[in-house]
């Protein structure tokens, strides 16, 4: 699984609020272990016990973290924040994705020394103005018309969508709801499990 995602790839309405509670997790964890690595599942699993009742981060997967880790390097980026992406790392390398540029034990040192308390006040302007730059062509759906958009497809694509499990397919879901038509949900969760 790839955890950094492809610069071409445009964000999500879904990219942008997992992305937002990504940072949040990321921020809180790099403050109480002093930058240790975190895997992509314990990154999700860390920002549900901060936001247990957001729905939309129920529904996030470890496939699809890439973009939210993008919004992340964005957000950092922006406001010239050391890159606070760097501690989310694949579970078997327990290093970041193959799309990582940099040093990562510096930008791990830098994310460890700081305040990231301070930082996070500039977070609702940013989301605002990334929600404000997702194209209008991407209107959101909900579940339901989703999912029957993302099993249309499926029929008449089966033999594309064998090796589709059931993460690939609730980030797909995602994607849908989040405005993407279901064949480039299906190559952005192929190019992100590479």
């Amino acid at each position: 699984m790839n955890g950094h995602a492809r610069p071409e790839q445009l964000l999500t309405s879904n990219d942008i609020e997992v992305g937002a509670r990504v940072y949040e997790a990321l921020a809180h964890h790099a403050t109480s272990t002093q930058g240790a690595p975190i895997t992509y599942k314990d990154l999700l699993t860390l920002a549900r016990s901060l936001h247990p009742k957001d729905a939309v981060l129920g529904r996030a997967v470890p496939v699809g973290i890439g973009m939210k880790l993008q919004f992340v390097d964005a957000f950092c980026s922006a406001h010239a924040f050391p890159r606070l992406s760097c501690l989310a790392v694949d579970p078997v390398t327990m290093r970041p994705g193959p799309d990582y540029g940099g040093d990562w034990e510096a930008d791990r040192r830098a994310v460890a020394a700081f305040d990231w308390h301070a930082a996070g006040v500039q977070l609702p302007a940013f989301v605002k103005a990334q929600r404000a730059a997702v194209p209008a062509r991407l209107k959101p759906r909900k579940e339901r018309p989703a999912d029957v958009a993302w099993y249309a497809y499926f029929c008449s694509h089966r033999k594309e969508c064998e090796s589709i499990g059931h993460e690939d397919k609730q980030e797909i879901i995602n994607l849908v709801m989040a405005g993407l038509d279901p064949e480039t949900a299906l190559k952005r969760v192929r190019a992100a499990s590479l």
